[in-house]
């Protein structure tokens, strides 16, 4: 026997589950929205009486009514509500994604330490990886090249309460830095790296609205060449804050420095 539900009414004249309700919070590094609408995806950057501003990827604002329903995130349907106005908040993130703590203090700074090849890398790894590290009690440092990495890993001197992670550019088979890292054979100490000549490389061209990273001939200083490429003045330190700007949390790094970077804070700290 066939049964029925006993919500007779017609489905085009039910209405819509509610959806959940999400607080536009501006401090919330990995909320990024899309209005229904207008397809328009942006990171949220201000909330007032009744709209929400959108910044997406090229630095253009929109703003926007909280209308019911009127956003996706993370696929899903949702109403954005002002801060505090009663809605279940969402876990706070830090920039690599990980659960906030907040009120956290930063912890005693351990003995091991994480060693990155130039101050741009040191930047973007305090950029998106600071509050964790603060938490954890690792210090990160950056060294100008690794041409002496053996000798500056004798100094440290590595222990099992004081290992050391390096963090190398252009890691790949065969190249002088591949043959330096194969070097260090210490247990206490991890050498890992990315593909790019330069942590550059590793920021998503999406993050800054280029389709990619442009060819820089063999020869040729490859930051130079970047910036003559896009049309960028040729002042790298200019070029890289603006870059640094642009990455806002770790959806805009590719996975090759990612997952290196995770490795490395867990070696250090011993998980």
């Amino acid at each position: 026997m066939r049964s029925y539900s006993p919500d007779l009414t017609p489905p085009w004249k039910k209405k819509p589950a509610p959806a959940p309700e999400v607080a536009a919070d501006p401090s919330a590094p990995d909320l990024v929205v899309e209005e229904v609408s207008t397809g328009f995806c942006g990171a949220v950057v201000r909330c007032e009486a009744g709209t929400v501003t959108l910044e997406d990827r090229f630095g253009k604002h929109r703003v926007f009514p909280m209308e019911p329903r009127g956003f996706l995130l993370d696929g899903q349907v949702v109403t954005l509500v002002r801060p505090g106005a009663g809605a279940p908040a969402r876990p706070a993130r830090t920039a690599s994604g990980s659960v906030a703590v907040p009120g956290a203090r930063a912890r005693v700074a351990r003995a091991g330490r994480i060693y990155v090849e130039g101050r741009h890398d040191a930047e973007l790894v305090e950029r998106v990886w600071g509050d964790d590290l603060r938490i954890e009690g690792v210090v990160v440092e950056y060294l100008e090249g690794i041409d002496d990495l053996p000798a500056i890993v004798a100094e440290f001197r590595p222990a099992p309460d004081a290992r050391l992670g390096v963090l190398v550019d252009h890691l790949v088979p065969g190249s002088k830095e591949s043959r330096i890292a194969a070097s260090v054979t210490d247990p206490h100490v991890l050498v890992v790296g990315h593909p790019y000549v330069d942590v550059w490389g590793a920021v998503k061209p999406s993050a800054l609205g280029i389709r990619g990273w442009p060819e820089v001939p063999r020869g040729q200083d490859w930051k130079t060449g970047v910036c003559r490429a896009l049309g960028w003045p040729e002042n790298t330190g200019a070029a890289w804050q603006h870059i640094l700007s642009r990455v806002r949390s770790y959806k805009d790094l590719e996975p090759e420095l990612l997952g290196r970077v995770e490795e490395l804070i867990d070696f250090v700290t011993g998980e």
